[in-house]
């Protein structure tokens, strides 16, 4: 790939002077889904597909940026004084709004740049394509400039630029994730203080397959924020209760013991996902640890569940991909991964039964769901590099 961009680099914008290529991948979250916000514990890791890019400083404030994805846009000018928080809605609000981001902290950026993006993260896929550009252009500022900056600044970098250039209310875990990326290893991150640790990921006769529904996500960000209300309402019932910072504190048993505290139904629901799904992410590193891999693969399977039955974030979709992959041989676990509403699954599949999977579930979401699902076989990789 990095010949590819290159090529087309050199092919818009010449081939003299200092010409950098890099690389920042996507992620999927193995287990821990809607449990950043309450205060729990994920488990994700970065991924071998990912956004590439080439740059090259300019001798002015110009920025010109390309993306091979997005081709008949053509080159697409700026500069670094045009810089309009909450108000660009093409894709180079990404790029720009962490430039803008390197700013705000007192780094500025000195000149003008060249770059263009390619990316073989599926679009709408929920595995961070957003989050991968910018930890990619965070990356990209520190290797040119020579910026004073951590790989666990730039996800800082890269979440604020979301959340105050583009009007994103995301968590921290997709850049941390991307920008903390290791092989063969996935992130146990604590969201309530970003203590984390690596566990590696011994999937020995197997590997991760993704499942993309191909649905476009039209009610997510509604249900998402939501989702989040009813769990902060929970949480003040049972603050009056028990003494609590978040849901993430309680165990079950402590949950089951205080739900009653809860006046609605619905949210007792809501808030039992965000307590029994942080439990099994900490009992899903465990068993890893152990190299357990059948009881890490059931309690993916119980997190779908809790997904589909309690969170009610899954829909047709996701819960036909996930359920189809269970009546799979060789299938260890499966769930709906990211938002929800669309988006991926993630499954664990033995090797020698991946090829029959992907036939066969394929095969029945189209019957099902009247269009195709398309699978990626994927590795876990490093975090962003200059390639």
């Amino acid at each position: 790939m990095k010949e590819q961009i290159l090529g087309k680099f050199k092919e818009l914008f010449g081939s003299e002077g200092d010409i950098r290529t890099y690389f920042a991948p996507g992620r999927v979250n193995l287990i821990g889904e809607h449990t950043d916000y309450n205060g729990g514990h994920v488990f994700p890791c970065a991924l071998t597909i990912g956004t590439y890019a080439a740059a090259r400083k300019r001798d002015d404030n110009l920025l010109r940026f390309y993306s091979m994805n997005f081709e008949r846009q053509g080159v697409i000018e700026s500069s670094l004084t045009d810089m309009n928080p909450g108000k660009e809605s093409i894709w180079t609000a990404y790029p720009k709004g962490v430039m803008w981001a390197f700013t705000q902290r007192g780094m500025d950026i000195p000149n003008g740049m060249d770059i263009v993006i390619y990316g073989n993260i599926p679009n709408g896929s929920g595995l961070s394509s957003s989050a991968s550009l910018e930890v990619l252009t965070g990356y990209i500022l520190k290797d040119m400039f020579g910026f004073d900056v951590t790989n666990q600044d730039l996800a800082l970098i890269g979440q604020y630029s979301e959340n105050n250039y583009n009007s994103v209310n995301c968590g921290i875990m997709d850049q941390f994730a991307i920008a903390m990326g290791k092989k063969d290893h996935a992130i146990f991150l604590d969201t309530s203080n970003l203590e984390f640790q690596y566990a590696p990921i011994h999937l020995e006769g197997s590997k991760i397959v993704i499942a993309c529904s191909n649905k476009k996500r039209g009610l997510g960000d509604s249900k998402y924020n939501e989702r989040r209300a009813e769990c902060e309402t929970a949480l003040a019932e049972l603050q009056k209760a028990v003494k609590i910072d978040n849901l993430g504190q309680l165990t079950e048993e402590q949950f089951e013991e205080h739900k009653s505290a809860i006046a609605d139904e619905v949210r007792v629901r809501r808030a039992k996902h965000a307590v029994y799904e942080n439990q099994r992410t900490l009992r899903a590193v465990e068993a890893l640890k152990k190299n357990d891999i059948r009881l890490f693969g059931e309690l993916m399977n119980a997190s779908h569940v809790s997904l589909r039955d309690d969170y009610e974030v899954t829909g047709i979709e996701l819960d036909t991909l996930v359920e189809e992959s269970w009546k799979q041989p060789g299938v260890i676990g499966s769930r709906m991964t990211g938002a929800g509403f669309g988006g991926c699954t993630v499954s664990i599949v033995e090797d020698g039964a991946i090829e029959n999977f992907k036939k066969n579930v394929g095969e029945a979401y189209k019957e099902k769901i009247g269009y195709a699902a398309d699978f990626y076989v994927v590795e876990i990789g490093d975090g962003p590099a200059r390639i």
